[in-house]
C-alpha cells in the first residue's frame, strides 16, 4: 500500500497535525512544566483491577464459542485480549526489538525521520498531540505502507532487516485485522454479502491501514503527566501488542461497586489487545462500545507498544447494517465516509460520534 493512498483521508486527521517534536527524554531528570498536566489526569481514579469478575476479557480465537466470547466482550468492554491469533511469537518479538531500536537511537538521528508538517509518517511527538494543552510523555513513529524512506535514513547500514521485520508484521497484521472483522460482524449475524466494501472475496483487500510505534520513556515525575491522553480510536479496530515489563494501558470503565475509573490493561504474554474502533461502533448501530482509553508512564521503565490501526477503503459509505435494525431499533447514525468522519474528528475529537447521532437509543 502507498502513502500516497491514505493521505487524503489521514492528513485531515487532529493526530497528524502537531508539528513540534519530543524532548531528548533521557536528558530530563525533573519534569518540564509543559508536560506536567492539571486536569484530566486525576478525575476519576485508577484501578489495578475492579474485580475478579471484571476484567478485560481474554479470548482464544481458537475456542469453539469464539462468535459469542467476542460478541460478549464487544458489547461490555468494546475491547479484549486476543490469544491462538497466529502471529509467530518470534515476528512479534523482532517487531518489538525494531520498536525498542528506533526509539533508542540519538534524538538527532530520529529527527532525520521527522515526520514533515503535511505528511503521514515519520517520527515526532504522538499525533494526537494536537488536541492537548500539555504535552504528553511519549514520542511515537508512523509508517503507512513500506517504511524503507525513513529506515534508511534511521539505520543507513541495517536498514534491510528492520524493513523486513516490519514489512512482514504489517502483513500478518492485515491478515489478522481481516480475521477479526469477521468474527466481530459475524457474531452479529452480519455474512460477506452483507459489506460491499470487503470485496469480491470478503477480504477487504482496499481497506486501509497505518502502524503506529510508540515509546513511553521512564518519567521523573509520572503522578504529574500523561503517557498518552485518552481518546477513542476512530478506525474500525485497532491491534495493540504492549511491552511485557510494564503496564500502561488504562481503559475506562463504570464500576458496579468502585464507580467510575480507569482499569489497568497488564499484557497478557503471547496476546493482541484488540479495541473497537468508532467505525465499527456505527457499523454494529452502537451495539459494540468504542472505550475510552488511555496510557500512564512509570518512574523506572521505558515501555513500548506497536499499534495496527485498520480502517475501511477510504470513500466506503459506512452506516448502520439493515440486518440490526428495526422498529425498535432505529438508526443512530448517517451514513458517513472514512474521509468524512476524520474530517470531523478533527474538529471534534471525541465528541465526533456525538455530534453524528441521529437518535437516542431505545431501552
Amino acid at each position: 500500500m502507498s502513502s500516497g493512498k491514505l493521505s487524503d483521508a489521514f492528513k485531515s486527521h487532529p493526530i497528524f497535525l502537531h508539528k513540534q517534536h519530543p524532548h531528548d527524554f533521557g536528558s530530563l531528570q525533573e519534569l518540564p512544566e509543559s508536560y506536567a498536566w492539571t486536569s484530566q489526569l486525576n478525575e476519576y481514579p485508577s484501578f489495578e483491577s475492579l474485580s475478579c469478575s471484571e476484567s478485560v476479557p481474554v479470548i482464544d480465537l481458537a475456542d469453539p464459542n469464539v462468535f459469542e466470547l467476542l460478541g460478549h466482550a464487544c458489547k461490555t468492554w468494546g475491547m479484549f485480549q486476543a490469544t491462538n491469533h497466529g502471529v509467530p511469537q518470534k515476528l512479534v518479538d523482532d517487531m518489538e526489538y525494531t520498536v525498542r531500536s528506533l526509539f533508542s537511537l540519538p534524538p538527532q538521528q530520529k529527527l532525520k525521520a521527522a515526520r514533515l508538517p503535511d505528511g503521514i509518517s515519520g517520527y515526532g511527538f504522538h499525533r494526537i498531540s494536537a488536541f492537548c494543552e500539555k504535552l504528553m510523555w511519549s514520542e511515537s513513529f508512523t509508517t503507512v505502507g513500506s517504511p524503507l524512506q525513513h529506515f534508511c535514513q534511521l539505520w543507513p547500514q541495517d536498514y534491510t532487516k528492520f524493513c523486513c521485520v516490519t514489512e512482514e508484521y504489517e502483513k500478518e497484521m492485515k491478515r489478522l485485522a481481516a480475521r477479526l472483522m469477521w468474527l466481530m460482524l459475524g457474531s452479529l449475524g452480519i455474512s460477506k454479502e452483507d459489506i460491499k466494501w470487503a470485496g469480491p472475496r470478503g477480504e477487504f483487500e482496499d481497506a486501509s491501514a497505518a502502524l503506529q510505534l510508540n515509546s513511553y520513556p521512564a518519567c521523573p515525575d509520572p503522578d504529574r503527566t500523561m503517557g498518552l491522553a485518552q481518546h477513542t480510536d476512530s478506525n474500525l479496530l485497532s491491534i495493540v501488542h504492549q511491552s511485557a515489563n510494564a503496564s500502561g494501558l488504562q481503559v475506562f470503565q463504570e464500576g458496579k461497586d468502585e464507580g467510575r475509573g480507569w482499569l489497568m490493561v497488564p499484557p497478557v504474554p503471547g496476546a493482541f489487545v484488540i479495541n473497537v474502533g468508532d467505525l465499527i461502533h456505527i457499523l454494529s448501530n452502537g451495539l459494540y462500545q468504542n472505550p475510552l482509553h488511555r496510557a500512564v508512564v512509570n518512574r523506572s521503565q521505558h515501555r513500548v507498544s506497536v499499534a495496527y490501526l485498520y480502517g475501511p477503503p477510504e470513500n466506503a459509505q459506512l452506516f448502520p447494517l439493515s440486518k440490526l435494525l428495526g422498529p425498535s431499533c432505529p438508526p443512530l447514525y448517517p451514513p458517513v465516509t472514512w474521509n468524512e468522519y476524520l474530517g470531523t474528528k478533527a474538529k471534534l475529537n471525541n465528541k465526533a460520534l456525538q455530534s453524528l447521532r441521529l437518535n437516542a437509543p431505545l431501552n
